[in-house]
């Protein structure tokens, strides 16, 4: 009976220990130690994602999984849901299990400067991934080149609509790198034209959020020949908004995803910017080895962007 108790305590404290973690997070399969191995003296290596919610930080997440294997590391993946204090508290607990490297991939650029000045002063090296960190040194950051995306996305409008007419631009999740980025190539690009943004208003980066948005701008403006989405989740809410509706408007999105892809192929889009998401998860953990290894690395590592249309 005794033997039967203590096997019951002890499910009973491992239930408690598991509901302690959140929704989306990954717990390594042995704990770390000093040093930033696992037990087994696998390095490992943290990646703290914004969100899972997005089909970008899917497939980051899916690229940097696959190099992680090709490169003999383990990787803890957490997910903040878009919450700044979520992450902050992710990013801390992964200091506290000494992990090798943390990659981080900020909900707020502002927000998560004390976290990665946290993991500075455990001697924990931070790798941003697609959004930068304001105010806090990090080894390296690996993102696309937000301005020149936003630049691409303004030229490509100015031809298709001979450099006149009035866009609504549907913004990102404010504080991060990406949306300012973003805006700001986009917005510098455009003063340059005849055309003119006639609204802009916080979407997120949520499909939802871009319907409604969309819906409420276009009630207010009804002389408009563009949205401009700062993502392509953003983008396919401004087509939901669009349907039925008589008057051609073109949409751009941000990104590439596999959505926005088959959005532009069928004509819903007009164009994406595309990103490669796997490729900086990817980089983002053979640049994380070559801290581990020693190695020299690049602070700022750019990757390619494209534009891509139905043609």
């Amino acid at each position: 009976m005794r033997k039967l108790t203590f096997l019951a305590a002890a499910a009973a404290t491992l239930l408690a220990a598991c509901s302690q973690q959140g929704p989306g997070e990954s717990t390594p399969a042995a704990a770390s130690t000093a040093g930033g191995a696992a037990a087994s003296g696998t390095p490992v290596i943290g990646l703290a994602l914004s969100t899972q919610n997005n089909p970008f930080f899917v497939e980051l997440k899916d690229g940097a999984q696959k190099a992680a294997k090709d490169a003999g590391v383990q990787l803890v993946v957490v997910d903040a849901q878009d919450d700044p204090a979520r992450q902050i508290s992710s990013v801390e607990d992964l200091i506290q299990k000494r992990v090798s490297v943390i990659l981080l991939n900020p909900t707020d650029s502002s927000a998560l400067a004390g976290a990665v000045q946290s993991a500075q002063r455990a001697n924990i090296p931070v790798i941003t991934l697609d959004r930068g960190v304001d105010g806090a040194e990090v080894a390296s950051h690996i993102a696309s080149d937000n301005i020149a995306g936003g630049k691409m996305a303004a030229d490509f409008l100015a031809k298709q609509l001979n450099g006149k007419g009035n866009i609504i631009e549907l913004q990102g999740v404010a504080g991060t790198s990406a949306a300012r980025e973003r805006g700001k190539g986009f917005d510098d690009e455009v003063a340059t034209t005849g055309m003119k943004v006639v609204a802009q208003q916080p979407a997120n980066f949520d499909r939802a959020q871009g319907l409604s948005v969309s819906e409420n701008l276009l009630q207010g403006n009804n002389d408009v020949q563009a949205i401009f989405a700062q993502n392509d989740e953003m983008a396919l809410g401004a087509v939901q908004a669009l349907a039925g509706k008589n008057k051609k408007i073109l949409v751009v999105g941000f990104d590439g995803t596999p959505d926005g892809k088959t959005a532009v192929q069928s004509g819903a889009m007009a164009a994406t910017v595309a990103q490669q998401p796997e490729e900086i998860g990817k980089l983002g953990v053979e640049t994380a080895k070559k801290l581990i290894d020693k190695q020299p690395v690049d602070k700022s590592i750019a990757v390619p962007l494209k534009l891509l249309t139905k043609e």
